[in-house]
């Protein structure tokens, strides 16, 4: 079984691997900007994958669609060699210190549909090979220090929706098809538009990135009243020039709100709201990154804390209508056990859903990523957390219509209130990313380690793939370690945590097992009873494990005794026919390289 999940990770592994070097591009663009140690630690280049790297996201077939490094205090140039990530189609760079020009090569990224490049210290012209990117639908160039005229090739890009290129150096006359973009800002330039030309330097529907607009209402007490707005604008403008103000920069998505989604019984937020809410989506706020997304925590304006989920793969044909469908599914499954969907968002080009902030965060958090002076999540909360995620999960699977396949239980979707009790987050998110999918079976959504094996091979989850992911988040809570560790080789134990307590286990050495930072303070019979339901719910076979309201009794002492026999009785005789087929193995080199030579017949 160890031999099988290997070369079953190993075969995922190279399955992301990839192609036409657009991992060596992405470390040499990290070269390029002059990155810091702790910046992009990750990016390894000896790794097999890039997709692994924090700020990627890629495709099912390994290609990198999404490159996200914005607000990182980057300070140096971007490489040509962005030139491979061909099947990219978002690429934020914005809030950097970025120098130099705008390779030619990014017109080769003929995938892109946004580029954000704004608040940088770029310079030179802006290329013309941007014209060759067909799909592009926003171009942010706002405050950097570009000079020349405006490229006549970017005014034919077919689909171009946003246009900001504000607080430049520009000059010449702008294309006359670029007015006809919805969303224009040409400000702060030398540029031919504004009050002598017939046309304004900023569209009607505003969108400018860094120039938030500020409405003057004349009323009927227009004197007075205006003497006030006039001084209150002078003392204003006194305090920015002399406090180094640096104006907010924020960016308009086309169609704020998409109007035929109903609110039903959510609270529909504006992009504006949460944009405001995030500090524009800003890195220093991202709670998390996964297969679904960025998490941001937020603040609305009655002060109330949010976690703001901004999913990637939201575009597909006829997907506002699945999407309400899912979202409203998301929002009737409550359960003191479950996150609770506050509200969405959508746009022509975003959907984001808007949950409660959990203050003490994931239980990987608590178990991996401490920081000094916080508190270790102790053995009576670890097991509340155990049960409390099998109630959850047990709700999804037998008490929703339809049920919820959660598809990617792990110890960081598993979050902490301020009781510290267990909240499953991200359920239903699989399906609901997943909605261009009409077939049965739909790409392979979870996290390596966790991921059943039936799932791996045929990509079709079930109930059973959840209670899989629920074992080997109980082994984490056990263990306080991931469920994947290549570390592990170093000394010679195995990478996969269930192969690893599996031999521990054999071995009889369940102290080795638990979380060194127990002090061990524990109760070894809990440890043990946790450690039988991890292994009950991970077996190999989907049919053997036991349903998520089997899981929740014997959590509660119910029936473990008797599938516990069962179990070792069926893993003594598994095992024992896998050291049979492993002599017989050794057996076969063996007789194949070091037998002697045997002589058939003397000579002829």
């Amino acid at each position: 079984m160890e031999l099988f999940f290997a070369i079953v990770i190993l075969a995922c592994l190279h399955s992301f691997a990839l192609p036409d070097g657009q991992g060596d591009a992405l470390f040499a663009l990290k070269n390029s900007l002059n990155a810091s140690n702790d910046q992009l630690a990750d990016w390894n280049q000896n790794q097999v994958s890039p997709c692994i790297w924090s700020k990627i996201t890629c495709d099912e077939k390994g290609n990198v669609i999404m490159v996200s490094l914005s607000n990182m205090g980057f300070s140096g140039t971007l490489t040509p060699r962005l030139g491979v990530l061909k099947n990219v189609n978002t690429l934020s760079l914005q809030g950097n210190g970025i120098t130099g020009k705008i390779p030619e090569a990014i017109g080769n990224l003929t995938s892109l549909t946004m580029l954000n490049l704004e608040n940088n210290r770029l310079s030179g012209e802006i290329p013309a090979s941007l014209g060759n990117l067909k799909k592009l639908q926003s171009l942010f160039l706002t405050q950097n220090n570009l000079t020349g005229t405006i490229p006549q090739s970017v005014s034919s890009l077919p689909n171009l929706m946003n246009l900001q290129l504000a607080s430049n150096g520009l000059t010449g006359q702008v294309p006359e098809q670029l007015f006809q973009v919805p969303k224009y800002n040409f400000t702060g330039n030398r540029l031919n538009c504004g009050l002598n030309f017939s046309h304004h330097c900023e569209s009607d529907s505003g969108g400018s990135p860094s120039k938030p607009k500020t409405g003057l209402v004349v009323g009927i007490a227009g004197g007075f009243l205006g003497i006030l707005l006039l001084g209150g604008s002078v003392l204003l403008f006194w305090r920015r020039r002399h406090k180094g103000y640096r104006r907010e920069i924020f960016v308009d998505v086309v169609g704020e709100v998409d109007r035929r989604i109903p609110f039903g019984q959510l609270r529909r937020f504006s992009w504006r709201e949460l944009q405001l809410a995030t500090d524009n989506f800003s890195e220093k706020n991202v709670l998390g990154q996964g297969g679904f997304g960025k998490v941001y925590k937020g603040v609305l304006n009655d002060g109330t804390k949010v976690a703001v989920k901004r999913l990637t793969d939201y575009e597909s044909p006829g997907g506002d209508a699945a999407f309400q469908r899912e979202v409203e599914m998301i929002s009737v499954a409550v359960h003191r056990n479950l996150l609770r969907l506050i509200g969405f968002c959508t746009t022509p080009t975003e959907r984001l859903l808007v949950y409660p902030y959990m203050q003490n965060l994931s239980v990987a958090y608590r178990l991996r990523e401490l920081k000094p002076g916080e508190s270790v999540l102790v053995w009576p909360t670890r097991k509340r957390v155990a049960l409390g995620t099998a109630r959850g999960l047990e709700y999804l699977h037998e008490h929703c219509n339809p049920k919820i396949i959660h598809r990617d239980v792990k110890a960081a979707n598993v979050l902490l209130d301020e009781d510290f009790e267990a909240v499953v987050g991200d359920f239903g998110l699989a399906k609901l990313v997943d909605v261009k999918k009409t077939n049965v079976t739909t790409q392979v959504r979870g996290t390596m380690g966790h991921i059943a094996p039936e799932y791996l091979s045929t990509g079709k989850s079930s109930e059973k793939t959840d209670v899989f992911g629920y074992g080997i988040m109980l082994l984490e809570l056990v263990t306080g370690q991931r469920a994947i560790d290549f570390s592990r080789l170093e000394e010679e134990d195995d990478v996969l945590l269930l192969d690893h307590v599996k031999k521990l286990q054999r071995e009889k050495r369940l102290d080795a097992i638990v979380d060194r930072n127990l002090n061990k303070n524990y109760d070894m019979d809990d440890v043990e009873m946790m450690m039988q339901v991890a292994l009950l719910c991970t077996q190999p076979s989907p049919e053997e494990r036991p349903a998520m309201s089997e899981v929740v009794r014997m959590l509660e002492g119910e029936g473990l005794a008797e599938r516990w026999e069962e179990w070792q009785h069926v893993e003594v005789n598994r095992r024992q026919e896998y050291e049979r087929l492993q002599r017989r193995f050794d057996w076969g080199e063996d007789s194949i390289f070091n037998q002697d030579a045997v002589e058939l017949s003397g000579g002829r």
